[in-house]
């Protein structure tokens, strides 16, 4: 039922308001959630993101449609460069490297550059000739807690920015993350590149353990792939995303560098949690998220539009 009422809203969507339009829609958080709502799901939770995506998987990956997605839950998530071969040669793209290089580096940044705790479960890319987006869930796996990522639609290779990111919706707020996706974070990311490069990871790495000793509530990590960071140095990776790109480079390298140009070269790094949004899209008492009138107006009228 839910496939059956879902493809004539997408149908409406790109037929009367244009790919752009469906791309600008699907990449807001809001708008998902309330598609999903719309399609069947009459609460608003962490598990209606493996739903959906699944329903429009088998609704969009047909013929009918100029517009593919690749990707899902576990498995299927670590299939994704396979997808992305085969639905780029259905649509006639020549540049399926490039979207698997998408793919890749926007798994990479929300699990290495964003350190929040969560860990990517459920990867979909969102593309077509023209545009792409991301949709990922991450776990949290001590508090069970989940946390949707959502990309704002793009054209090309995304650099590691602020703006990157439509929308992260999460079931709780975190009292302090790693955010090197941040705009405050850039001297930061730049930092965290000229060491690997330098070639002084190690030096630095062994200062950040001596000066970290006695302080509590900072963890640093305890292992590190220098076999990856020793790949990274003989590229002399040009960027940050290149760095995220190197087989290897995890978690605990981006992390510790990410102290070590904080702590040593007082380069500091973005603490905030960037979630916006929770799963019921704001409650009326406010918490933990105000709610966004103007967003939910937009979206009902939209739907109701699209439903007519």
């Amino acid at each position: 039922r839910m496939k059956k009422l879902a493809k004539p809203i997408i149908s409406i969507i790109i037929e009367e308001f244009g790919e752009k339009e469906f791309f600008r829609r699907i990449s807001n958080p809001i708008f998902f959630q309330s598609l999903s709502n719309v399609l069947g799901f009459d609460w608003n939770s962490s598990g209606s993101t493996t739903v959906l995506t699944g329903v429009l998987k088998s609704v969009i990956n047909t013929p009918e449609f100029n517009i593919r997605i690749a990707g899902g839950k576990g498995n299927e998530g670590r299939k994704t460069p396979e997808h992305i071969r085969k639905f780029a040669d259905e649509l006639g793209l020549e540049k399926s490297d490039e979207l698997i290089k998408i793919s890749r580096l926007s798994a990479k940044i929300d699990s290495v550059a964003l350190q929040d705790g969560y860990g990517i479960y459920h990867h979909t890319l969102i593309f077509s000739r023209k545009y792409w987006t991301v949709i990922q869930q991450g776990l949290n796996e001590r508090e069970r807690l989940a946390r949707r990522y959502h990309w704002s639609f793009e054209t090309g290779v995304p650099v590691v920015e602020e703006k990157i990111h439509s929308g992260i919706v999460t079931e709780r707020k975190e009292e302090e993350v790693i955010n090197l996706v941040a705009d405050k974070s850039k001297e930061n990311r730049k930092t965290a590149v000229d060491i690997v490069n330098d070639g002084s990871f190690r030096k630095d790495y062994s200062k950040l353990l001596t000066i970290t000793r006695y302080r509590e509530g900072l963890s640093v990590p305890k292992r590190i792939n220098w076999n990856a960071v020793e790949d990274a140095y003989n590229l002399q990776v040009e960027n940050f995303e290149d760095l995220l790109l190197v087989k290897g480079i995890g978690v605990g390298a981006v992390r510790a560098l990410a102290l070590i140009s904080d702590l040593i070269y007082n380069m500091e790094y973005e603490r905030e949690d960037p979630a916006k949004y929770c799963f019921a899209l704001g409650g009326k008492d406010g918490v933990p998220f105000p709610v966004d009138r103007k967003s939910y107006d937009e979206v009902i009228e939209f739907m109701k539009d699209a439903v007519k």
